[in-house]
């Protein structure tokens, strides 16, 4: 087991392994186009139930009088719901199957979204918590997905959801506050998010009842504990890096627009800025991972790894009228998501140890990454100031940069030299 999963292999199974083998040429099809819809609408739909929440929060408490605990708990809620439910997706997944698991996700996700449309901080907290449930399964299955479907192109695959998941991101973002505006209502303008799941549902639920007539090597796998995995390289480093660049992500995605109105921002502005952030890791996105696919890994890593580092240096040290270089910055930063998502889609010789270290580093790296959002609340409430808040910060995204630069290094022996067929696959 050490040997399959302590390295970084291209998939073996074929392009059309997924799908039974006297299946007509347009069931194949079929099945193909909805799946890559199903990819996009689904990372549309991974980060809009966050990102339309963070430019928010001020109205929100505004409106719903709660206090310091539950605004900081607020943008904590989803990286804890990402660690927990996301430790038990495998098994719901070896209970329901990929497809049915992914249908239950996006009930839970729609269900949780509507639920915020209730004028109370218990609704908006009990939403929160079923709607990021859902996603929490979402994001541990997704590279099985690819894995399953696209084992030949899990890159452009990883990239396609990528850019996608930061589109819709952008327009959440972008557009929550000026939708407030206009429905009279933060909470309304939270519950409409609802809509696009619906979307995601009816394109995933097809693969679901036709994945019930497969009989696959892959559904009679046994099951794949993820634990021994931070017995290896590679499972302590994709862990690693999960978690501190999850831990950068929802903290600026959390705070960003209520560290710029603290500086003097107008609320819409602030919002914008985190929609332009997600726009701009859509180009960034394209040119890291076509490093990759040209076998250039470790510039991918440092690219995006010390584009966030220089984005919360110059968050702190910068003027808020300067704050557009900080959001270029950490655009690009983003990017380190999607390099990690390729390490892990492509771990294992299966679509189950895929899911195992997918399990791991979603599981772990969210438990630790919850600290940062809840943290930087509770610090900038008690002293009243974002600058401790943005230093640790700093502190974190320098250890991303030594995380990046051991995982895509040459050293370390047949480990790294497996990890170099990221490379290699990435451009099929």
């Amino acid at each position: 087991m050490t040997k399959q999963v302590d390295s970084i292999p291209a998939p073996a199974s074929s392009a059309r392994g997924s799908l039974p083998p006297a299946a007509p040429d347009g069931y194949r099809r079929t099945t193909v186009v909805l799946a890559v819809v199903s990819v996009v609408l689904l990372g549309m739909n991974l980060r809009v139930a966050v990102a339309s929440a963070a430019a928010l929060f001020p109205a929100l408490q505004e409106l719903l009088g709660y206090g310091p605990l539950v605004a900081s708990l607020l943008p904590t809620i989803p990286v804890l719901c990402f660690a927990f439910a996301g430790l038990a997706t495998p098994r719901l997944m070896r209970l329901l199957g990929l497809e049915q698991s992914m249908v239950l996700s996006l009930v839970l996700l729609t269900a949780g979204l509507a639920t915020r449309l209730a004028p109370a901080t218990s609704m908006l907290l009990l939403g929160t918590i079923v709607a990021m449930s859902g996603l929490a399964v979402c994001n541990v299955a997704v590279p099985s997905f690819v894995r399953k479907y696209f084992p030949h192109r899990t890159a452009g695959i990883t990239s396609l959801y990528s850019i996608t998941m930061s589109a819709g991101a952008a327009l959440a973002s972008g557009i929550s506050v000026p939708l407030a505006l206009q429905l009279d209502s933060p909470l309304a303008a939270l519950g409409v998010w609802a809509i696009p799941t619906l979307v995601a549902l009816a394109a995933v639920l097809p693969l679901a009842i036709g994945s019930r007539r497969e009989k696959t090597v892959g559904n009679a796998a046994a099951h794949v504990s993820p634990w021994p995995l931070l017995a290896t390289r590679n499972g302590l480093l994709i862990t690693g890096l999960f978690t501190l660049q999850a831990l950068l992500v929802y903290s600026i995605v959390g705070w960003l627009p209520s560290i710029l109105i603290d500086r003097g921002m107008d609320p819409t502005t602030a919002g914008l800025l985190l929609g332009a952030l997600q726009l701009i890791s859509i180009p960034a996105t394209l040119v890291v991972m076509g490093l990759v696919a040209k076998g250039r890994l470790r510039a991918a890593f440092m690219i995006a790894s010390g584009a966030a580092l220089a984005g919360f240096v110059s968050l702190e040290v910068l003027p808020v009228s300067l704050a557009l270089l900080p959001t270029v910055f950490l655009g690009i930063g983003f990017t380190m998501f999607p390099l990690v998502m390729l390490a892990i889609s492509r771990s294992g010789e299966s679509v189950e140890e895929s899911s195992a270290m997918s399990s791991l580093a979603q599981s772990v790296g969210y438990v630790v990454a919850a600290l940062g959002p809840f943290s930087l609340g509770l610090l900038f409430s008690l002293l009243g100031s974002w600058t401790v808040p943005l230093w640790l910060l700093v502190a974190a995204a320098i250890l991303q940069v030594l995380l990046a630069l051991w995982l895509s290094s040459g050293k370390g022996g047949r480990t790294s030299g497996r990890l170099e067929q990221v490379g290699a696959g990435a451009g099929e």
